[in-house]
């Protein structure tokens, strides 16, 4: 039978062996076996079926219900360039122990969408991927065998390429994010009805099937992340006329082979200044449409997710924990 385990299937004792609680193997989307995806969830605070009354478990248990348990907030992780899953394993691990929550951290594999791809799921839509959607599969099979792990409003959080990701998702999905950390992104979408996706949204309801609906990003907490001395462009100027030249180049010839010469043009957007002016004009630009955004400069800290790491959790942790409280109706201090 291709149906995965659930946690109300098994008795609370024998998760951890069944390998549903703690660190989860890294899992296949079923949805898009391309992209896979890794879990931490806490075995102490997580209910792993909130539909089952606390007096259903063994009465001659010592321990308090497991059932007795609110629902995980879920914390999701989106990786850099690099693809440096390796967080999940340090430093979020403690921070979902104590916070508490669960981590999510979808892997974006490179040349995905062809042999140089390094960034197609950074835009959100591509030749052959749509990773918003995998996304939101992803969070759907978290569902379905995590029924413990609340996964209608998530945490976000991206650096870098990461960064990218996190909020061309808070703009065609802000409905599922209750807070987004967006960390020095190199490139970004403008809230920009005159220009095309994914320098602006002019074509998104075309590219997406929905608009953007500022009204709802404004209910969204936001964090804007940069170290102060990131302030290289990645590559220099040289590396970026050379890669626009180059990748236009590649795109002539890809609609050349294909016949579609001068047809669905594609914008090669290229990083033509700093991060910190980048993440500057993004939070001017989003107060102007009464898009409230926190920028927090790390003091000494370049491009480093590492670095800035501390400051994100600082943020989200209250917010997490706020989520947390409210589920329990509790005003009690952590």
């Amino acid at each position: 039978m291709n149906i995965p385990l659930t946690t109300p299937e098994v008795p609370p004792q024998f998760l951890k062996p069944a390998f549903l609680v703690g660190h989860i193997p890294q899992r296949t989307l079923a949805a898009d076996p391309r992209i896979s995806y890794a879990l931490y969830i806490p075995q102490t605070h997580y209910n792993p079926d909130p539909n089952r009354a606390p007096s259903d478990s063994n009465p001659t248990e010592q321990q308090p219900s497991p059932y007795n348990r609110p629902k995980l907030p879920l914390l999701v992780h989106i990786h850099g360039t690099g693809r440096n899953l390796s967080p999940l394993r340090t430093d979020l691990a403690p921070f979902a122990d104590s916070t508490p929550c669960a981590i999510l951290a979808p892997l974006f594999p490179a040349n995905i969408d062809g042999p140089n791809d390094l960034d197609s799921y950074k835009v959100l839509r591509s030749a052959t991927l749509r990773s918003d959607l995998a996304l939101l599969a992803i969070l759907d099979e978290v569902a379905a065998v995590w029924p413990g792990i609340d996964t209608e409003k998530i945490f976000l959080m991206g650096f870098s390429g990461g960064g990218q990701f996190a909020h061309r998702f808070l703009y065609i999905h802000p409905q599922r994010l209750a807070a987004v950390s967006v960390g020095a992104p190199g490139r970004v979408t403008m809230l920009d009805e005159g220009l095309a996706w994914p320098s602006g949204i002019a074509d998104v309801e075309g590219i997406f099937g929905r608009g953007v609906h500022k009204d709802l990003i404004r209910e969204v907490q936001i964090q804007l992340v940069i170290g102060s001395e990131d302030v290289k462009v990645h590559g220099g100027k040289e590396f970026w006329a050379w890669a626009k030249k180059m990748l236009a180049q590649r795109v002539a010839a890809e609609m050349a082979e294909s016949g579609k010469t001068g047809e669905g043009k594609r914008e090669v957007v290229v990083m033509d200044q700093g991060r910190t002016e980048t993440l500057q004009q993004l939070q001017s630009r989003w107060k102007e449409d009464g898009i409230e955004a926190r920028l927090d400069v790390v003091d000494g800290v370049a491009h480093n997710s590492a670095g800035v790491q501390e400051c994100v959790l600082g943020y989200l942790r209250p917010l997490i924990r706020g989520i947390e409280l409210k589920l329990l109706g509790s005003t009690h201090p952590y």
